[in-house]
């Protein structure tokens, strides 16, 4: 009994120390792992046309791990960013150093914040401090030993004097492979039991057109894998196929739509029929004209970009009454703020610059989106004329601004058109939304290099929340000169194309190439078309056979007292039916040297007649005669030899369909 309870004792002892080992244990913990979950949050919509598409940012939450003692460097790690296309952020700097940007601890910048509602969340440091990460001393941290996440941590943004002294928090990247991006050297912290340490990853640029526009109902994404690997084991939870970054989806309804008086399909011009003469150069005058109508729609909502957030900030919230151009931009400094420009992030970190060495902007696009307008075959002779400036439709909200772009690439010589110094008033879509409420800017010549005009609008102000359409009227301006072939006759309709601009061969990273740039898209469709001007004339019936002659008159009255301008051209005379008496049949078609206004074209069948027309004997049949002038009268005359027994006279029939009316009487082309 007595040996029982010993052995009861030992065993209360055994287990009250085990329970202590147990307690202690637990008490002491197991360092949770180092732990980091990927999320890209709502991927970036992308223009499948862009080569320098900015991709939504690719951001990781970590949590667990042992934070580094104070005094000790923290663990230097290789961080490496892989998509399926090219990556085409800016080199800014050699070998390969790139706008691509590493946050830890969502920096906040400390001063010009844009936009001032925009406050520093917890867990955010205040104040950017920026790093190249390329080598392993470049960007040493020694720890403060508080394991803080945010102010008062590691990553603060503040500098001291002396090796690991100044703590960074943005950390610039290297281009390593067309696909590629690597961050080496960058000493991250494990939060332990701080909070959520944030990275994130931004600026990075991708080429869409690569990839194209998917051919089923999902579109074609964009992924991006994240790799970590250094002195410090961090695990990464990702999708298996990586993280979508950006959906690809045309940028620009294609084709662009065409229209003149709100008449869908090319415009028609004649020859011989001046247009649009009042748009010559006039000092001191500004014309305007309603044009022919070339019109896009985006693709989606922020197709259309300026580039910098202070064109958008000026007129949105600030309500100025003018248009902001592009510039210096104010920074773009708020890591993960939906700026909706063509520039990306943007530190405030050494006064703008990531690697001072390279005296580089890091983050800024070189303009806003630039759509161009390619006009070719345009004939000799004419002149087109476009705004200075444009406004963007779409179903606004009343009383906001409307979208405008600028037309960047002309000579600005006519008074009252847009120059670089003069404003461009802010127009407020009408209450209950609808059309823009201003007109456009004044008309401007468009030059020429051979038979192409090419215009370029950049956007300056675009609502990112509104699809909105660009219309610009284009318009034809000529001095006839028929005597001259003035204006040239197109044998095919002239032709508009639309595209995102500059256009690009330049499918990967650079240094020079301009950002952003785009590929090919789209198909050019027919802005309008010079016909020659011509009558057409029908004499039914001419003979020459059995005793019968007919004579012919053709009058070119272009000649008038009402002021018309004279026109001279050739006839071709079309002649059908047989020949007599086996003599040889007329040519199918005559055409006859040039007829003056004023003159008349006269002939027989049996003798021939004047301007070169040749005789026909023994022919019976019709004439149809074609003229290279707009006036033309006719009349024929069939008699005996002599006209001793039988004549008859007749108009011919005007083959054309009724609308020229000089006199202002309903007629002149219903001749018979």
């Amino acid at each position: 009994m007595v040996d029982f309870r010993k052995w009861l004792l030992a065993l209360a002892v055994v287990g009250l120390l085990l329970g202590l080992s147990s307690s202690a244990a637990n008490a002491q913990g197991t360092t949770p792992t180092f732990t980091c979950q990927a999320t890209s949050g709502v991927p970036n919509i992308i223009r499948s046309e862009g080569i320098t598409e900015l991709l939504g940012d690719l951001v990781l939450n970590c949590t667990g791990g042992k934070s580094t003692l104070g005094g000790q460097p923290i663990p230097l790690e290789n961080v490496q960013i892989s998509i399926n296309t090219n990556i085409t952020s800016r080199i800014v700097g050699s070998p390969n150093i790139s706008e691509a940007l590493l946050l830890i601890d969502e920096p906040f910048p400390a001063t010009n914040v844009v936009p001032p509602t925009a406050t520093a969340a917890a867990g955010q440091t205040v104040g950017q401090l920026a790093c190249l990460a390329n080598n392993n001393t470049n960007c040493a941290i020694t720890s403060k030993g508080t394991g803080l996440v945010g102010a008062g941590g590691n990553y603060d943004g503040t500098t001291a004097p002396g090796a690991g002294n100044s703590h960074f928090n943005i950390f610039q990247g290297v281009q390593n492979g067309v696909n590629a991006i690597a961050w080496t050297g960058v000493p991250i912290d494990a939060p332990g039991t701080a909070g959520t340490r944030v990275i994130r990853i931004t600026n990075i640029r991708a080429n869409a057109f690569q990839l194209g526009v998917s051919s089923t109902l999902i579109p074609t994404q964009i992924s991006e894998i994240i790799a970590v690997n250094g002195s410090t084991t961090i695990t990464i939870v990702q999708p298996a196929n990586g993280n979508v970054v950006g959906q690809v989806t045309p940028g620009l309804l294609q084709p662009p739509s065409v229209s003149l008086g709100g008449i869908p399909g090319a415009a028609l011009y004649q020859q011989c029929t001046s247009v649009n003469t009042y748009l010559i150069p006039t000092p001191g005058v500004s014309p305007t004209d309603s044009g022919i109508s070339v019109s896009a729609t985006e693709g989606f909502a922020y197709s259309f970009k300026p580039q910098s957030y202070e064109q958008i900030y000026d007129v949105a919230t600030l309500h100025q009454a003018d248009y902001v151009g592009p510039g210096t931009p104010v920074f773009q400094d708020v890591p993960g703020f939906a700026y909706d420009t063509e520039s990306g992030f943007t530190p405030s970190a050494g006064g703008t610059l990531v690697n001072t060495t390279t005296n580089e902007f890091v983050g800024i696009a070189d303009h806003g989106t630039q759509l161009q307008f390619t006009v070719s075959g345009v004939p000799a002779g004419v002149t087109l004329y476009a705004p200075s400036y444009v406004y963007l439709t779409g179903p606004y909200g009343g009383g906001t601004p409307v979208g405008v772009a600028v037309l960047i690439n002309q000579s600005e010589s006519i008074g009252g058109a847009f120059t670089g110094s003069t404003t461009i008033p802010v127009a407020l879509s009408p209450v209950g939304g609808g059309p823009t409420a201003s007109a456009n800017g004044g008309l401007i010549p468009v030059a020429s290099s051979g038979t192409t005009a090419t215009l370029l609008y950049e956007i300056y102000y675009a609502d990112p929340s509104v699809q909105e359409s660009i219309s610009v009227p284009i318009s034809v301006e000529y001095v006839s000169n028929t005597g001259s072939n003035i204006p040239g006759v197109t044998t095919t309709p002239s032709t508009v194309g639309l595209e995102f601009a500059p256009q690009s061969t330049v499918s990967t990273a650079s240094s020079s190439a301009p950002i952003p740039r785009f590929g090919p898209s789209g198909s050019p469709v027919s802005l309008f078309s010079i016909s020659p001007c011509s009558c057409n004339l029908l004499f039914p019936f001419v003979t020459n056979i059995a005793g019968f002659d007919t004579g012919v008159a053709i009058a070119n009255t272009s000649l008038d007292p009402y002021g018309t301008s004279p026109q001279t051209g050739t006839v071709t005379l079309n002649y059908y039916g047989t020949t007599s008496g086996g003599g040889a049949a007329p040519a199918t078609a005559t055409t006859t040297s040039a007829v003056a206004g004023g003159s008349e074209l006269i002939f027989t069948l049996s003798n021939g007649g004047n301007f070169g027309i040749p005789a026909t004997p023994g022919f019976e049949g019709y004439i149809i005669a074609q003229a290279n002038f707009q006036y033309c009268h006719g009349f024929a005359f069939i008699s005996d030899v002599g006209a001793q027994k039988l004549a008859e006279g007749y108009l011919a029939i005007q083959l054309d369909v009724p609308g020229i009316n000089r006199t202002h009487n309903v007629g002149e082309n219903e001749g018979n």
